[in-house]
């Protein structure tokens, strides 16, 4: 046996050790991680507000906790004005669904020539066994629900914490990270965190303006149909369609949908076939070009961005991509050395002729 057999041995065995290890606690930490990557670009988004109170004299920390309070509050409040609108209607739609139920069983009367009845099919629900499961799964999903919610407020919790202490101590955060690094790589690291900055702020201006432009289509639309509390509903679904990816959409077009259908149900299908119809808009139109020009990338990257991004941290992942590739893109452009186009690359392709081969007659 070689001498150095035992050691090889040996340290291969625990360099795979050590790999176990760090797939362990990388696999445990994935949360953690995935909240301090929302905290972070979330710091990047209020930063400027921040330093521009900074620059004014007042303190840092101050001034990071006045921005906070005041998007809570703004937040809060549209919340509580949502939530009293939405038990409003909720409640006049328990008390009108007989009348609609009845209506309904009248017009399959008169349609098939039956004779349903509602206290019929009232007490033929109410003795069903399935609705007696469904009402012991929900009993027993409560737990379940509140252990979801709860999890969440602590993921919100975390979140901001995290976001406070990045924006507050942002220069702080800087310094310590550069004083790590040769002068050399310094200026690259502050290089990379002005373009994050900047493409950050770049692509919340974009996911602003679509949501003002969403919210404008959908309270004209509301309007027309006399729906009501249209305001509240128009910003409910620019906010929530823009400012929460894959199921924001579905969430912002299921309010509208619902408080139209207490109006009339025909209503509710036309306010459908908008948002569907819109969506298709946003989707392959006005999102990339916005995109393109705020965040200055291609159309193409960013719903190949986006797509990635899905497939890699899901919801989370959508909402970073964007800003997180074209920090990536621009930080590179400062190393890619470019070339000036000769004639034939800068113009356009034409199609040539083909020449006529002229046939000579052969001699003899």
């Amino acid at each position: 046996m070689p001498p150095w057999l035992p050691r090889a041995v040996v340290l291969v065995l625990a360099l795979v050790a050590c790999f176990q290890l760090g797939s362990w606690a990388f696999h445990q930490l994935i949360g953690l991680l995935v909240n301090i990557l929302i905290a972070f670009f979330l710091a990047l988004a209020i930063e400027p507000a921040v330093s521009r109170m900074a620059a004014r004299g007042m303190r840092r920390g101050l001034a990071t906790f006045l921005v906070f309070l005041g998007v809570f509050v703004a937040t809060a409040g549209f919340l509580t004005l949502l939530g009293s609108m939405l038990a409003g209607q909720i409640i006049e739609m328990v008390e009108g669904f007989p009348g609609y139920l009845d209506r309904v069983i009248n017009s399959i009367n008169a349609t098939f020539r039956t004779e349903f009845s509602r206290l019929e099919i009232q007490e033929s629900l109410l003795r069903s066994d399935w609705l007696r499961k469904y009402v012991q799964n929900s009993a027993s999903g409560v737990l379940d629900v509140s252990a979801t919610v709860l999890g969440g407020l602590f993921k919100l919790l975390t979140i901001g914490l995290f976001s406070f202490y990045f924006a507050a101590d942002g220069p702080r955060l800087r310094r310590a990270l550069c004083s790590v690094l040769p002068p050399a790589k310094q200026a690259e690291v502050l290089r990379a965190w002005e373009i994050a900055l900047t493409k950050t702020g770049g692509y919340l201006y974009s996911r602003g303006l679509m949501a003002l432009i969403s919210g404008i289509a959908h309270y004209i639309l509301l309007v027309i149909l006399g729906v009501p509390y249209a305001p509240a509903l128009a910003v409910w679904v620019g906010l929530v369609s823009q400012f929460i990816p894959t199921i924001g959409t579905y969430l912002a077009g299921a309010l509208p949908i619902l408080i139209a259908f207490a109006v009339d149900p025909w209503y509710a299908l036309y306010v459908l076939g908008f948002v569907v119809v819109y969506q298709q808009f946003e989707n392959y139109v006005l999102q990339p070009k916005l995109t393109s020009k705020t965040v200055d990338i291609h159309p193409a990257v960013a719903f190949g961005s986006v797509v990635a991004g899905t497939a890699l941290l899901g919801a989370v992942g959508a909402l970073v991509a964007i800003p997180a590739v074209a920090t990536l893109q621009a930080f590179l452009g400062a190393y890619v050395k470019r070339y000036a186009l000769t004639k034939d690359a800068d113009a356009p392709t034409r199609r040539r002729r083909p020449r006529r081969r002229v046939r000579l007659p052969r001699l003899r």
